[in-house]
């Protein structure tokens, strides 16, 4: 799927389904948009309003558990995407930035956020490459073990 398609149909052949727009924990909101570019905040990988994992990835949460929460972070953001524009209106993926809450001598951080990445090359095809930034940090919001935000190009 390599042109701009029903990427909520895309969604539905994967098996997946856009969960609801995940509530702020503080005073933003989950996306913006300015000109051709929708931005989106951090997402936490909240499964039904909750956070099913959280810690430290290299500690209380191994590497593959954390792959599939940015996965999920990344499922977070799109439904924040399509709340605001629809996912239709996306023409490609631009820029991934995931945060790793990673313990001390943590290097995977790429490998974690291989789990947004390889989710949204699944959904997007051609249009889901991207630049990317994998980024190891001492804490994130609510113990979460991952963040991801996204900057999509809609049409």
């Amino acid at each position: 799927m390599s042109d701009v398609s029903d990427w909520k149909a895309r969604l539905s052949e994967l098996g997946v389904d856009l969960p609801p727009v995940a509530a702020p924990v503080a005073a933003y909101v989950p996306a913006v948009r300015t000109g051709n570019l929708v931005y989106t905040s951090g997402q936490l990988p909240f499964e039904g309003g909750a956070l099913p994992v959280v810690g430290k990835v290299g500690d209380a949460v191994d590497a593959d558990t954390a792959k599939a929460a940015a996965r999920t972070c990344a499922l977070n953001a799109l439904a924040a995407i399509d709340a605001l524009v629809g996912l239709d209106s996306i023409v490609r993926i631009v820029k991934v930035v995931g945060f790793v809450a990673s313990a001390d001598g943590f290097t995977g951080q790429p490998g974690v956020i291989n789990g947004a990445s390889e989710f949204l090359g699944e959904v997007f095809g051609e249009a889901g490459v991207h630049a990317r930034s994998a980024v190891g940090v001492a804490e994130l919001p609510l113990a979460a073990p991952v963040e991801v935000e996204l900057i999509v190009e809609v049409g």
